[in-house]
């Protein structure tokens, strides 16, 4: 593996995942039932349907009959062959996110639909800049640990990037409580989203490390209650396969009518 152009060490990955506990998903199963939500807004049957994810059980209520497709570098997806795609909570650890969008839109037949979800640049926000600081306290540098995640107006252009027409990006924010440091890291583990860069250090990690992040995140992100906040976002992208019976916009110019007659108001000249 060539770790200088490679984001994620997909052995370590899959590893991780296996040691999952499905009580713990509760990502997974809020990213499911947000992506239900939208579905029952578009007003469309669909027949053939993939969902893109390492964890099947999270979805076989939810679809049933839907071809669950591991998110592997190269999908397992057929050209033309679906009328919805489903990327569900993995594009974070993509090692090619455009190429797995593009990978996508191409299984969808004309005017499908392709709804993702990742986990967007909030995340863990306080957990990083906790190891951050204790890292470069500690150490004088910076190791990775923590997956670099986009921010929502960059997932958004993948969209358009990847050959979707009308994009849609939007996110859900989701603050969460744990009793300190150790038990938020014992649950992302639960959840298989540990360190699986490709670039992580392989050494054993000094205790005091931790325990310095601990007493940092404690300091600084406790409520009340004594208690640590954690913040997780989920950003959903949205595109159609595109298709000539979907809306265009109209040409620059070629309005027949002023916006300020539509309006029924005076115009007025801008000063200088």
């Amino acid at each position: 593996m060539n770790t200088a152009t490679t984001l994620t060490d997909t052995r370590a990955l899959a590893l991780h995942r296996q040691r999952a506990k499905r009580a713990d998903l509760f990502l997974q199963d809020q990213a499911a039932d947000e992506v239900q939500d939208r579905l029952g807004m578009v007003n469309r049957t669909f027949t053939d349907i993939a969902v893109v994810t390492p964890f099947a059980e999270v979805w076989a209520d939810r679809l049933p009959d839907a071809h669950i497709i591991p998110d592997d570098d190269t999908l397992d997806l057929e050209p033309a062959s679906c009328d919805l795609v489903v990327h569900a909570l993995g594009l974070h650890w993509a090692n090619d996110p455009v190429g797995q969008l593009i990978q996508c839109r191409r299984a969808l037949r004309p005017d499908g639909l392709f709804i993702s979800a990742a986990l967007g640049g909030q995340t863990l926000a306080e957990l990083r800049a906790c190891l951050g600081q204790a890292e470069a306290t500690l150490s004088g540098g910076l190791s990775p640990r923590i997956a670099p995640m986009g921010e929502i107006r960059d997932l958004g252009a993948l969209l358009q990037r990847a050959g979707f027409a009308l994009p849609v990006a939007d996110s859900l924010t989701l603050h969460t409580e744990y009793r300190d440091a150790t038990h938020l890291m014992h649950d992302l583990r639960a959840m298989g989203e540990t360190n699986a860069l490709a670039q992580r250090l392989r050494k054993a990690v000094p205790r005091a490390l931790f325990a310095e992040a601990a007493r940092l995140y404690g300091d600084s992100f406790s409520t009340p209650g004594g208690r640590i906040l954690t913040t997780f976002e989920i950003v959903f992208l949205t595109g159609w396969a595109p298709d000539d019976s979907q809306q265009k916009p109209l040409r620059p110019g070629s309005a027949q009518q002023r916006l300020a007659d539509a309006l029924a108001v005076p115009e007025r000249p801008l000063s200088d």
